[in-house]
């Protein structure tokens, strides 16, 4: 029975981690972050990237509130999803900025590892870990988005499934599988972006258009949230 329930609660979290990655807050934070480049293979990185940030801080919070019973206070919760709504207009008028000034290649960034100074045209700031190169900005925006997901996800596995590792087994895998649905996004996001970017017109114009909407659905997000926190 416990194994049963393990390989249950595993492919229904996957599944649902998968279209977790489709939600409009997570497709406006991510096309933000893609539209700046140039090939498919790049776009899933940075979408895989946002996955590791929301897998780590969806696991700690859960796990900590899973082992303790615990359930995440209302206030914290709605502290978090306003947290999320500030991040859809920043990243909206970031997009907005970018798309008045970038070049033909768009951003580039200079970037030093100890005497070596190289240039990256369109990519994020990032951080290297051993071999491995990861966005530090959709790690950050993915971060945020696991801590305001934390609290309900936690509070369904509490109520639906019986032992502690079956709960920690389920957000582990449905962090994996928001994981592998947002890489695979932003990758097919990725293939049109990179044909529009060809045409510096287009790719500012689909730039603005994608700050345009997450900027908007920021404040649609927010200030139905700022007005509960403030008692309004």
């Amino acid at each position: 029975m416990p194994v049963l329930e393990l390989m249950t609660s595993s492919g229904l979290g996957s599944l649902l981690g998968m279209r977790h990655a489709l939600e409009p807050d997570h497709l406006a934070a991510v096309s933000t972050l893609v539209t700046g480049e140039r090939n498919s293979y790049k776009a899933a990185l940075l979408g895989a990237c946002w996955g590791l940030g929301h897998t780590v801080a969806l696991i700690v919070v859960g796990t900590v509130l899973v082992v303790l019973r615990a359930e995440m206070p209302v206030r914290v919760a709605d502290g978090f999803e306003f947290c999320v709504a500030l991040m859809l207009v920043g990243l909206g008028l970031r997009a907005i900025y970018l798309a008045a000034r970038q070049g033909p290649a768009g951003p580039a960034h200079v970037h030093q590892h100890g005497g070596t100074v190289h240039v990256h045209h369109g990519a994020p700031a990032h951080i290297h870990i051993g071999t491995w190169t990861l966005a530090r900005r959709p790690l950050l925006v993915g971060a945020v988005h696991g801590l305001a997901g934390s609290g309900a996800l936690t509070a369904l596995v509490l109520t639906t499934l019986p032992s502690t590792a079956a709960r920690l087994t389920y957000m582990i895998v449905f962090g994996l599988g928001s994981t592998l649905g947002m890489a695979a996004l932003s990758g097919l996001l990725g293939w049109p972006l990179a044909r529009a970017g060809r045409h510096r017109g287009v790719a500012r114009a689909l730039s603005l258009a994608v700050g345009c909407a997450s900027t908007v659905l920021g404040f649609v997000w927010g200030y139905p949230l700022a007005a509960k926190m403030l008692g309004f």
